[in-house]
């Protein structure tokens, strides 16, 4: 299996018809669907929160099988995880796309949540100190 330094690529990474947008709706749907998920997957463990369309970025290529995404499929992928609210463009034009782990509301939920947990209703905090206060620590949630 590829890897990008500890990063585990899928194994349609290594298929060609994958880095070419596909005309059949139903295969282009598949492909839009692995591909969402592998730069929400990237992004996250790799803490990446924004991307470029027309800056490289490792996962819209590879080498070995000497393919890379045309403009109009970095465009297809990331419209496609705009349009279920997972990322936002940050600019008119579209070329630089904020990438949000979390959806808007599903942040919400996970810090309102948490505030409950640790009974913190009634308090006024920052987001720094949710994120490094004592209560935040190892859960990895926040």
């Amino acid at each position: 299996m590829q890897t990008l330094g500890e990063f585990k690529l899928p194994h349609f990474f290594n298929y060609p018809p994958y880095f070419t947008l596909q005309p059949v709706r139903d295969t282009r749907e598949k492909q839009i669907q692995l591909w969402k998920e592998l730069i929400l997957d990237y992004c996250r463990t790799q803490k990446v929160f924004v991307i470029g369309l027309d800056e490289d970025f490792q996962l819209f290529s590879n080498p070995t099988i000497e393919r890379s995404l045309s403009h109009e499929a970095r465009e297809a992928f990331l419209s496609a995880l705009v349009s279920e609210g997972r990322a936002e463009w940050l600019d008119k034009g579209h070329r630089k796309c904020l990438i949000l782990w979390h959806r808007i509301q599903d942040w919400a939920d996970l810090i309102l949540h948490f505030v409950k947990e640790n009974g913190l209703e009634d308090s006024v905090m920052t987001v720094e100190e949710i994120r490094s206060g004592v209560e935040s620590r190892g859960t990895g949630k926040v």
